[in-house]
């Protein structure tokens, strides 16, 4: 099953995607206003329900695509996550524990949506990758056991203004909370196998710059949820992006997004998150 959230002629709603259409899911489930309450009550069941051999009641054409979750408590991010990629920042050895930021939800928009190069940078760059979505409340999930937790799958394009990254001496966050400046979605695919590698595909203008698969993970997705958890509880429907391949084009001087570029994150298990860059008004 493939969860959404568009808006439709001005209206928010949520659905399951089906084919090239849309089974609207907020009318017949009435009590749930949005996605996040669907995950936060547990009531997939009732959504696949709701919308198994049902016919779509709006083409994917005729909407706009949201954040599939519109305001998780948390999106947790884990860096330099894949295995290499501390090359490019001059980091040769991997880590005793993962490196962790949050994202605000406003940081991220739909697939579809443009993402916003700011008035105070051109540094915006892209960092496609795999991200899931929480299934229950948790804490102190041992690794064995942690991918159970996992209810949902979806895409990550975790856009960065570089220069805003080094602006404190010991954080990114920053340069990682811009306005519209990453992607997610397009939905979230309840239907997965983790027990196997997923491929993350990166797209610049139809040119692939990155091509990787989590096997390629330093902290798998079970690492990952088995260390959050040891010190925060992870709450239904929070996110977590669990980090970007390493960059099949490199650059002297880096040649960052411009208005007009197409951003393009697949994985064939999910599909594909597309945004294209504007300049902010």
């Amino acid at each position: 099953m493939r969860l959404a959230s568009y808006n439709m002629r001005g209206r928010p709603s949520f659905g399951a995607v089906v084919g090239d259409g849309i089974v609207d899911l907020r009318g017949r489930l009435s009590r749930f206003s949005t996605l996040l309450e669907v995950f936060r009550a547990q009531a997939l069941g009732e959504a696949k329900a709701a919308s198994d051999g049902v016919r779509p009641d709006v083409p994917l054409s005729a909407v706009e695509l949201l954040p599939p979750l519109l305001a998780p408590e948390k999106i947790l991010c884990i860096g330099i996550n894949y295995a290499n990629r501390g090359a490019d920042y001059n980091v040769t050895n991997n880590p005793k524990y993962p490196s962790m930021f949050y994202r605000a939800p406003n940081s991220m928009v739909g697939s579809g949506q443009n993402l916003v190069r700011p008035k105070i940078s051109e540094q915006l760059d892209y960092e496609g990758e795999i991200a899931i979505v929480i299934g229950h409340d948790c804490k102190h999930v041992p690794k064995e056991s942690a991918l159970d937790t996992v209810a949902g799958i979806t895409l990550a394009n975790e856009g960065t203004i570089r220069d805003w990254t080094r602006h404190g001496q010991f954080n990114v966050t920053q340069g990682k909370n811009f306005d519209a400046t990453g992607g997610i979605g397009p939905w979230i695919q309840t239907e997965f196998d983790l027990s196997k590698p997923l491929r993350v595909i990166t797209r610049k203008n139809g040119e692939v710059i990155q091509d990787d698969t989590t096997a390629s993970m330093i902290f798998s997705i079970a690492d990952i949820i088995a260390y959050t958890t040891s010190f925060m509880t992870l709450k239904a429907g929070d996110v977590i992006c669990t980090g970007t391949p390493i960059k099949k084009v490199k650059a002297d001087p880096p040649v960052w997004l411009k208005p007009g570029d197409t951003i393009e994150v697949e994985c064939p298990e999910i599909g594909v998150l597309r945004n294209s860059v504007v300049d902010e008004k």
